[in-house]
């Protein structure tokens, strides 16, 4: 009768290890997390289900780890996927970043507490000048910019603070005048050599190639690189392809779309925050003279010449949103 007993416990023992094993391997999640993913946990508030269904928003941690970059990217799907919206061919120079950060943690330590987070992602959109959105884009839990829309000397229409700013090495700051220490800066990375870029930059390299890109780079990286992280790929597949239906193909004689880096902080929005307000994402197609952001003299002609983004696609995109309550537009008229 032991025996029998026995043989029943080891058996039900070894069917439990099975089950727990197939649902670590089935969960999105199971990766072991980094020891700045443990405080952050990875797990902001729930966002409603019908935002989470529509927007195709799913738990991911929406920066890559160099413990872990390479088992996250097979989990994704990255690792069949060339850059801008994968890591294929490019996996070394990922790593090489990678290594050169600190953590890739979301919130910082003061502010691991909650993730019930009210979030404004402001754009760089001439609607914002003399509007004097400042405050209340302050009042949010996360300011999200992107870009180089300064803040110094702009204060009153677009605020003080700056919790994430997205960037790609043409577009970051290299003025010190406009250093936050409580910004992380996000690289979104287009291509392999974005990647070199950053490691060069924070390896001290004197040398930096600068005819790989489309116009000359940032030299100097006025960040620190605790404040650093790399964006996952994966949100920008998902805005590109799921949120705007871009092809996944374009021929040789096409100039490849990709989404915006405004759209593309959106999706980062959803990934971390329970709420997300819009600033800056109006343009007025119908005066081309009429001021294109928020600061400089350019306008809007740039911006309807411009064959790397689908912006009458993503303008009515953000106005199903809308339409539809998902997000709320400080500067819709």
């Amino acid at each position: 009768m032991r025996r029998i007993l026995l043989a029943i416990i080891l058996a039900a023992g070894v069917m439990y290890v099975i089950l727990h094993s197939n649902l670590w391997r089935t969960n999105d999640s199971w990766l072991p997390p980094t020891d700045t993913e443990k405080k952050d946990q990875l797990m902001p508030c729930t966002l409603k289900s019908n935002i989470s269904a529509i927007l195709k928003v799913h738990k991911l941690n929406p920066f890559l780890c160099s413990n872990n970059f390479l088992a996250v990217s097979r989990l994704n799907g990255n690792n069949r996927i060339e850059l801008p919206y994968g890591t294929m061919r490019a996996e070394k120079y990922f790593q090489l970043a990678l290594s050169r950060l600190q953590n890739c943690g979301i919130f910082g330590e003061e502010d691991r507490s909650s993730f019930c987070k009210k979030c404004v992602v402001v754009g760089n959109g001439g609607i914002l000048r003399n509007r004097s959105l400042g405050e209340a884009i302050d009042s949010y839990d996360v300011v999200i910019r992107m870009n180089n829309g300064p803040v110094v000397g702009y204060e009153e229409d677009v605020g003080r603070r700056t919790t994430f700013r997205l960037f790609y090495p043409e577009s970051v700051f290299s003025d010190p005048v406009h250093y936050d220490p409580k910004t992380t800066a996000v690289l979104v990375v287009f291509k392999p050599h974005d990647l070199k870029w950053l490691w060069d930059l924070l390896s001290g390299q004197r040398s930096i190639k600068t005819n790989v890109f489309w116009k000359k780079p940032a030299m100097q990286m006025i960040y620190k690189s605790d404040q650093i992280r790399i964006l996952d790929p994966a949100l920008t597949k998902i805005t590109a392809h799921d949120w705007l239906h871009l092809p996944t193909k374009f021929s040789k004689l096409e100039k490849p779309k990709h989404p915006t880096t405004g759209l593309i902080a959106m999706a980062f929005a959803f990934h971390i925050c329970s709420q997300v307000h819009l600033a800056g994402f109006r343009y007025n197609f119908s005066d081309r003279n009429s001021s294109l952001h928020y600061y400089g003299n350019d306008t809007m002609s740039l911006m309807i010449q411009n064959e790397y983004h689908d912006i009458a696609a993503e303008q009515k995109f953000l106005k199903e949103l809308m339409d539809r309550n998902l997000v709320v537009n400080l500067t819709e008229e």
